[in-house]
Formats: C-alpha cells, sequence, structure tokens
C-alpha cells in the first residue's frame, strides 16, 4: 500500500450550486465551468505527482455520486462522499479514514486554488517525513492545504471556518499542542470576483469557456 494520502476536497459541478459568490460576475453556467476546470487541474497535478512516487489519491466530495464523479474524473483514484457537518468536521473524518488505513502521511487540499503545483504537493509530503504538521497558508487568510502525519482533530475545533481567522486560529492550537507547523508558500485562492484577476485564474477561465488565445 501507498505510504503517503492526497485528498481532495470539492463538490460536483452543479450549475448554481458551486461558486456561488463568482455568479454576479460570471453567470451560474460559467461559474460551475470554472469550477469543473479548477477541479481538472488540481487532479493533474496530483496524478503528475502520483507517476514518480507511492501515492493514493481520493476525491471527498459533495453533491453528486459516485458513478458521476466516476464518469467526470475518470476511475483511477478513490471517491468518498464527504461527511456530515462543519468542514472542521469533514476535514476531522477524512483524516481519521486516512490514519485507520494505515496511512503515513495524509495531505488534504482544496481545488480552489490554481496556483498549486505538484511541486508545492511534493515538498509538502517531504516536509511531514520530519515534522507532524504541514500548512499551505492562503492570502485571504485560511489555507489552501493541511498535512499530518497523525490525526490531531483539535485543529480543526472552534475555528471560525470562511473568515481571514482560519489560519492564525489554526496556527494558536497549533501552539497550544507543541506542535511546529512548516508554512508553504502562500497562494491566493478562489472565491471572489476579484479573485478572478489572477492570471492563473484567467487562463483556467478561458480553457473553461473553450476561449483560444491564438
Amino acid at each position: 500500500m501507498s505510504k503517503d494520502c492526497l485528498i481532495i476536497f470539492t463538490r460536483y459541478p452543479e450549475a448554481g450550486k458551486v461558486k456561488t459568490r463568482l455568479i454576479p460576475a460570471l453567470g451560474a453556467a460559467a461559474a460551475a465551468a470554472l469550477h469543473q476546470r479548477m477541479v481538472e487541474h488540481t487532479l493533474e497535478k496530483a496524478r503528475s505527482l502520483r507517476q514518480g512516487k507511492k501515492l493514493s489519491i481520493e476525491v471527498w466530495f459533495t453533491g453528486g455520486s459516485i458513478a458521476q464523479m466516476q464518469d467526470w474524473l475518470g476511475t483511477d483514484v478513490d471517491y468518498q462522499p464527504q461527511s456530515v457537518g462543519d468542514l472542521g468536521d469533514r476535514m476531522t473524518s477524512a483524516f481519521k479514514s486516512a490514519f485507520s488505513k494505515g496511512y503515513d502521511a495524509a495531505v488534504i487540499v482544496g481545488t480552489d486554488c490554481p496556483d498549486l503545483n505538484s511541486t508545492l504537493l511534493e515538498k509538502s509530503f517531504g516536509v511531514l517525513q520530519q515534522h507532524e504538521l504541514v500548512l499551505g497558508p492562503a492570502i485571504d487568510g485560511g489555507y489552501y492545504l493541511i498535512g499530518l502525519r497523525r490525526l490531531v482533530p483539535e485543529l480543526f475545533e472552534g475555528i471560525a471556518w470562511s473568515t481571514k481567522a482560519v489560519l492564525a486560529q489554526t496556527l494558536a492550537i497549533a501552539q497550544q499542542l507543541d506542535l511546529a507547523p512548516v508554512l508553504l508558500e502562500c497562494l491566493s485562492d478562489v472565491d471572489l470576483p476579484q479573485d478572478l484577476e489572477n492570471p492563473s485564474v484567467q487562463s483556467l477561465l478561458d480553457m473553461s469557456l473553450g476561449i483560444s488565445k491564438d
């Protein structure tokens, strides 16, 4: 069995139910198309990493069914519906599942960060060879990646999710637990219309809408 597990948190791309804060700028269909392309982009980076190391990839999703996810993204990764509760509850469940299977390290990423690449993913697992916690800070005050070598449920308790306080609160809990997190590069997420100005987002948006630059 692979010793490392990469868990991708995402949602089935149904128009009107994904990237809702981008709908005023893009419309429901285009927002869903962008979300779809960002998920595919993230999975491409994960598959690229898997070519060079033993890695299991799990997609934990909401919306849709396992059959729909397989039809969309393929059958070479494992699919798992996300558990109930807030984001912290769902990440706790995902980490608990990974470590119950005997993985030495597990990393969770979302699909909202177009600048996330296989090099950063590889670096996160490298960090976990020596450290218990790795975080990828987001410009908005959250994080786009979290990796652990063991389940630490306290990291996900009492967090004001979807606010600029997420990273700071997580770091404060880590300090209380005598964990020394390693921080990766700070990247931007795509949540609000102003985030669309990122050139990487523009490129993915053009691809999602079938726009050619030629």
